[in-house]
């Protein structure tokens, strides 16, 4: 910090100096029995909230609970294992609580509180926290190393400003993330609804898929199209990348649900040579190997593209399927093609073109088909502008988190629509 250009009405303080001496937790055992102060743990903050109402209680004497109080502004910094140096902020506290020993409790006095919440997610907070972590510790801080810890301060009618614009935006970030949230919820359970019970008020048949109205088919996704999978030319050969001109995907594209670009492009030369079917715009494409949530999705096709070999494409050939109604149906079936390419039904971690070929799929009219797909494309538009909104309130609030603690941004620079519309 010692290279920082700050505004010349800002000082660089050390965390002890703004806040009372920093307090290791109490290592008493939680209980179930509804007696003494609620006991928080590491584990009942997640995702930096905390349910209140299923924390569990903690039997200690007064003086503890004395001690080790939580309240209104307090930090709480995780001092050990995977979260070190993550803070939660005590924004409310409903009724008495005190923290458990892989705790540690920063109270400010001389800083305000919500801006050192922020500050504690800076650049210049995690620089100083990793470079303090201490191998005798497992690699956790102590309330040492923390006391040390240099914070750059403004004047306080700044440091609540900052506040004010950082909890905005994270506001927003969070209300987006929720949206987003029931509607994938809402679109799951819209799903599950639709694909045994249709549009159509009818009576419900048995069939190997399940129940479904009684004037479906199940067809076998063969027999609707083309499967198949693609290829990579070879990275060493130039020739098949340079001046590229034709698309070509990998199995990380399925994410995007709806395919409208290609990460790469191949060349004329890779075409012809290396024999890459070209699928074009409407067919499906399914993950068949893949890493953490990728094996198993689906995606539609809104561009015409060369694939390589961890993708299956579905080319319809039929004009009765319509791409958009089986994408969707295909999403249902995540949960069932992984366990298949798991569990031995197929080669080990991947699913094959011959067990996609032989997946039985339910196909209604052409028109509730589209109906259908129209219903569920609607909330999958608004999922997606939930999180993209999301995603951009996340991308605003780390740029001008690390700016505003350094005063390279000031609050007065920042126009108001731009935080408003975060």
């Amino acid at each position: 910090m010692n290279n920082l250009t700050l505004p010349s009405d800002w000082t660089v303080q050390k965390l002890g100096a703004v806040c009372a001496k920093p307090e290791y937790g109490l290592t008493e055992t939680a209980t179930t029995d509804r007696v003494g102060p609620r006991f928080l743990r590491i584990t009942d903050i997640q995702g930096g909230e905390v349910a209140w109402d299923k924390v569990p209680f903690c039997r200690c004497s007064q003086a503890d609970v004395d001690r080790h109080r939580i309240q209104r502004g307090d930090l709480l910094v995780a001092r050990i294992g995977g979260t070190t140096g993550k803070t939660f902020f005590v924004r409310n506290c409903p009724e008495e609580a005190v923290f458990a020993s892989y705790l540690i409790r920063l109270r400010p006095n001389a800083v305000h509180d919500r801006y050192l919440y922020y500050f504690c997610q800076s650049r210049l907070y995690w620089e100083h926290i990793d470079a303090g972590k201490d191998e005798r510790l497992k690699g956790g801080v102590n309330s040492s190393s923390l006391t040390q810890l240099p914070i750059v301060v403004p004047p306080p009618a700044e440091q609540v400003a900052i506040a004010d614009v950082l909890e905005s935006i994270e506001s927003a970030a969070r209300n987006q993330t929720a949206i987003a949230t029931g509607l994938g919820r809402l679109k799951a359970a819209t799903m599950s609804k639709l694909f045994h019970e249709g549009l159509r008020s009818e009576s419900l048949k048995e069939t190997e898929l399940g129940l479904i109205p009684e004037s479906w088919d199940v067809v076998r996704l063969g027999d609707l199209a083309k499967i198949g999978n693609g290829s990579t030319p070879n990275r060493s050969n130039d020739t098949y990348w340079q001046k590229g001109v034709f698309p070509w995907i990998t199995s990380t594209k399925v994410h995007d649900v709806f395919i409208k670009e290609a990460g790469e492009l191949v060349s004329e030369t890779a075409l012809r040579e290396c024999h890459l079917p070209v699928v074009p715009k409407g067919s499906l494409v399914i993950a068949i190997t893949g890493q953490g949530k990728t094996l198993g999705n689906t995606a539609l096709l809104e561009i015409e593209t060369c694939v390589n070999q961890h993708l299956a494409y579905v080319r319809f050939q039929d004009q009765r399927p319509v791409p958009a109604f089986l994408l969707f149906w295909l999403q249902t079936q995540y949960d069932a093609l992984r366990q298949v390419s798991s569990a031995g039904g197929s080669t080990k971690g991947a699913l094959t073109c011959g067990y996609i070929s032989d997946l039985r799929v339910p196909l209604p009219s052409n028109d509730e088909q589209k109906d259908i797909a129209a219903l569920l494309m609607d909330l999958t538009k608004a999922q997606h502008v939930a999180e993209k909104k999301a995603r951009a309130a996340g991308d605003l609030f780390a740029a001008l988190l690390n700016q505003l603690m350094t005063g390279a941004v000031r609050v007065t620079d920042i126009e108001t629509p731009e935080v408003a519309n975060a």
